[in-house]
């Protein structure tokens, strides 16, 4: 799915405060930062919630306290016009557009719009119609799995595979739902427990703790997608405002993301064409520490290793040791020996 490089996807969410001039700047804001999709939310109140539903307590602390949650989406659900116009703007911003569906009518305008990619919430898990709409489509997946273990990742990877939706069009991301999450509840190597158990998948992180470090971590330890929400500003009034990157951290975790991928290389052991020019310089060669006679055997008293590494390396030591001098030394010379490599 995405075998030479980490997917990054800008989660701008409900960031926005439904207004869509705010949306577009975010999109513009997720392109100069170098994303490669930036990603918001899609979801009919009527269709996802009671309308007596209760707020998480980050939610709470956030809004308006006497509002129900049905009353917090409302006016953050944008409408098909509006993802539209979204759209239009991740085209003409050249970066891919992702939204998550957070219920089945939410799908649907999503296929209409020609949604090739589907980010499954974390909340929808375990909601077999819902997974079992979106493996009928037959489409990438990417699921995040907060507040699942093992046992509920295996069965809806078995929704997905038993509907034809093959193990490389699959991601897992990795994800604690609590906004911020502390860090003592991120258990990075939980991701990497992921792809032990189910080696044929992609995974990745969907990241909300504060600051840019875990997710930096998260792209060393192998995700091929990090996700992180971000903000035009951590003091709007909103939800997720809080535990969002701002513009300047969103380009500098892209950044570093960008790096370490480049870092990690491809594993061989070998030196590089930037290290080369060091070589003569730092290495040494065997040379003589004192005056040396010709026809003189060579010794621990009459030879030592010095920089720079232009002469006989001291790997050959113990094939240098013993030999006749072939000609005088005066000290620090380099030890010569015409056809020492082939002998």
């Amino acid at each position: 799915m995405y075998p030479h490089h980490i997917f990054i996807i800008a989660e701008a969410g409900v960031n926005h405060n439904g207004s869509l001039e705010m949306a577009k700047k975010m999109v513009q804001v997720a392109a100069i930062s170098g994303a490669d999709a930036v990603k918001f939310q899609t979801f009919s109140p009527r269709d996802m919630v009671t309308r007596e539903a209760g707020k998480a307590d980050y939610q709470i602390n956030s809004t308006r306290k006497t509002e129900t949650q049905f009353e917090m989406l409302k006016k953050y659900e944008l409408s098909f016009k509006s993802h539209i116009e979204l759209m239009e703007t991740c085209r003409s911003e050249r970066i891919e557009f992702l939204s998550t569906p957070f219920d089945l009518s939410s799908i649907e305008l999503l296929v209409k719009l020609g949604l090739k990619k589907w980010k499954i919430p974390s909340g929808e898990i375990t909601n077999i119609p819902y997974l079992r709409k979106i493996a009928s489509l037959g489409q990438e997946i990417i699921l995040s799995t907060g507040m699942a273990d093992l046992v509920e990742i295996s069965e809806a990877l078995d929704i997905f595979l038993t509907s034809g939706i093959t193990p490389d069009m699959i991601t897992v991301l990795h994800c604690n739902t609590q906004y911020p999450t502390p860090m003592q509840d991120v258990n990075l190597k939980a991701m990497q427990t992921i792809k032990e158990v189910f080696p044929q998948i992609h995974v990745g992180y969907s990241d909300h703790t504060k600051g840019i470090e875990v997710p930096i971590a998260a792209a060393a330890m192998g995700a091929e997608i990090i996700e992180k929400h971000f903000t035009l500003d951590n003091d709007l009034p909103g939800p997720d405002h809080k535990s969002s990157l701002e513009p300047e951290e969103l380009a500098a975790m892209i950044k570093a993301v960008k790096n370490i991928e480049i870092a990690i290389g491809d594993g061989v052991k070998r030196h590089t064409s930037s290290e080369l020019k060091n070589k003569e310089i730092v290495r040494k060669s065997i040379v003589a520490i004192r005056r040396i006679e010709k026809d003189e055997i060579l010794s621990s008293n009459n030879i030592g290793v010095k920089r720079p590494g232009t002469g006989i390396s001291p790997r050959y030591w113990d094939k240098v040791i013993g030999r006749k001098a072939l000609k005088a030394y005066n000290k620090d010379e380099m030890i010569y020996f015409p056809s020492f490599y082939k002998s």
